[in-house]
């Protein structure tokens, strides 16, 4: 497949960034498709850089369509953190006639790049550019765990056209259906009605509420080390961090945090795709915004080049086994803690034909926390999450 007869370069030159210095950063060192005759070679790549110039479905967000190219030229003027940098960017997705053909290229050209194990870092757009991400994986037809950063769940009117905060309804309802797990976090209580917090919840989805996530930001780790795939909606960002937003509020994460989040995104060895949606340089202060998620993406990177590759369900021989009893032996639960990297993963039970079908979900991230909770005799609340989807 040609992946670049969906692709068009980039409007801008390395030579059109200012450079304080003649020093080494990202902008010299990665190949970047600038015009049609040298696009770049994807053998033995890690990560790809993908721009998304799509608003059309956007909510109150228009201009967000210009983001790509102001968050590229801040990413350009970072110095990389390790000299293993396999990284190539692509371009942008051409603009299609119909949102839904932009769709069509998205999912196909990120298909192709997880196909060759290289992670496509995407930059929109509207964040209903998240579908078109589902997508790629139904093509595959990989079963997968959606993470998001959000300051609401986007479930929307099913009945309703899909829009940039009413995508995840249509994932839902979509058939075939590939999605096992979907996590928010971040969201905020007022933003929210109870209706949807119920769907949640009756869906045996997980979501954490900006308070409960904020005051112990490490608890995030296992949650992001179960997704396949992650979308980050900048308006789950405080205002004051991140003004480049139609609709941004006072309240939300600070940057110090999502520059968090996104190295244990880049350290989970599970994850093949992420995208940073809904920065509007039209709001924008002096770049802020598009600095911020320039530095987001940094720290993607460094997680990536820092991975433990420990995933317990590749090779258990790695790990100690804990067997826990709970309930009067009712119920056992099998720990394993990686030698590598002291990260934990609680087992699942679940029939045969089951754990076929779902190999990659029944192995659970976890914390010492949620171990600790099983000695104290209570089943981890994650565990039974699990455990309601497989039987």
């Amino acid at each position: 497949m040609e992946i670049k007869i969906y692709l068009e370069p980039l409007d801008f030159k390395n030579e059109d960034i200012e450079y304080h210095d003649l020093r080494e950063r990202f902008g010299h060192i990665i190949p970047a498709f600038t015009d049609e005759e040298n696009f770049p070679e994807l053998e033995g790549i890690d990560i790809a850089i993908l721009g998304v110039k799509e608003d059309r479905k956007s909510v109150n967000n228009f201009g967000s369509s210009n983001a790509p190219d102001e968050i590229r030229k801040k990413f350009y003027q970072l110095f990389p953190s390790s000299a293993r940098n396999k990284i190539v960017d692509i371009g942008n997705i051409k603009k299609g006639h119909s949102v839904e053909d932009t769709y069509f290229a998205l999912s196909e050209v990120v298909a192709f790049l997880i196909k060759k194990e290289i992670i496509p870092v995407i930059i929109g757009g509207s964040q209903d550019l998240s579908f078109a991400n589902y997508r790629a994986y139904e093509k595959l037809g990989q079963i997968i765990n959606i993470f998001t950063v959000d300051n609401t769940f986007d479930l929307g009117d099913a009945e309703e056209d899909i829009d940039a905060q009413a995508f995840l309804s249509k994932i839902i309802l979509h058939q075939p259906n590939f999605l096992f797990n979907y996590t928010n976090i971040g969201y905020q209580t007022y933003f929210v009605d109870q209706e949807a917090i119920d769907l949640m919840e009756k869906l045996y989805f997980d979501a954490y509420r900006l308070g409960v996530i904020r005051k112990d930001i490490e608890q995030v780790e296992p949650l992001v080390r179960n997704a396949d795939m992650i979308s980050i909606d900048i308006s789950a960002i405080r205002q004051a961090d991140a003004p480049g937003n139609a609709n941004a509020t006072p309240n939300g994460f600070n940057g110090e945090e999502v520059c968090q989040i996104a190295r244990y995104a880049g350290m989970s060895d599970k994850l093949t795709s992420i995208g940073f949606y809904e920065c509007n340089p039209v709001f924008d202060n002096n770049g802020q915004t598009s600095h911020l998620i320039a530095q987001m993406i940094w720290y993607f990177i460094d997680g990536f080049y820092n991975r433990k590759h420990d995933y317990p369900y590749k090779d258990k021989e790695n790990y100690k086994k804990y067997y826990v009893s709970i309930k009067e032996n009712t119920h056992e639960i099998i720990f394993y803690k990686s030698k590598k990297s002291d990260r934990w993963w609680m087992e699942v039970p679940c029939p045969i034909d089951v754990k076929i079908k779902y190999e990659r979900h029944y192995l659970v991230p976890c914390s010492y926390n949620d171990y600790q909770t099983a000695l104290a005799d209570e089943v981890p609340d994650r565990w039974w999450q699990v455990y309601k989807k497989l039987i």
